[in-house]
């Protein structure tokens, strides 16, 4: 049966998730981008040639926008989120307590975001691992402007963890990962046309 055809697929929607994120209250979270990564690459030249190698493994920054309620106060939130990662205003010249990496994760909390279905179940899910709070903007006051004060916010983490083999909608990609085996550039013992082997 056709993809299309079958009611019981459904794609995943914009606007099906939830995000915890230490105590701050899920309903004042507005939008967040899904965990990304890019990986560095290295060049040899030889000749006329140029071949690249995989190098390391880099994952994206985070943001979130938080609407801004009176209460709780998202702005006393994220103020206290980074005295509590180690920040202290430079009253004191006998204070000599910087940001440490143990404090500032601790500080924000467990990170995750959960996809979720029609009926409410978790379809995916990425865990944030060590992460820290690495950017706030306030926004910007106007007289002409009635909307609802947002705040903008970064998140750096080490990686994301994601269930994917027998995972929370109970998917196993390793079908589709490997050789190619069928469409455009394949061959019938799942060689690409393109390979240089007999």
């Amino acid at each position: 049966m056709a993809f299309w055809t079958d009611p019981a697929t459904s794609p995943k929607r914009q606007y099906r998730w939830i995000l915890n994120m230490g105590g701050i209250p899920q309903w004042i979270v507005k939008k967040v981008k899904k965990p990304g990564y890019s990986i560095t690459e290295a060049k040899h030249n030889y000749l006329n040639h140029t071949f690249y190698y995989p190098g390391r493994v880099e994952y994206d920054k985070s943001a979130i926008t938080l609407v801004d309620p009176i209460q709780p106060d998202s702005t006393a939130i994220m103020m206290a989120i980074l005295q509590a990662g180690g920040y202290h205003i430079p009253t004191d010249p006998d204070t000599r307590q910087t940001i440490s990496k143990l404090n500032a994760t601790t500080a924000l909390g467990n990170v995750l975001i959960s996809q979720i279905d029609a009926n409410g179940e978790v379809a995916d899910q990425f865990t944030f691992v060590n992460a820290w709070l690495a950017k706030a903007d306030f926004g910007e006051l106007d007289y002409e402007g009635d909307n609802l004060m947002d705040i903008q916010i970064e998140i750096r983490y080490d990686f994301v963890t994601m269930p994917v083999q027998g995972g929370p909608a109970g998917f196993d990609p390793t079908p589709y990962v490997g050789e190619t085996t069928s469409g455009p550039g394949a061959v019938s013992d799942g060689r690409s046309v393109f390979s240089s082997e007999p």
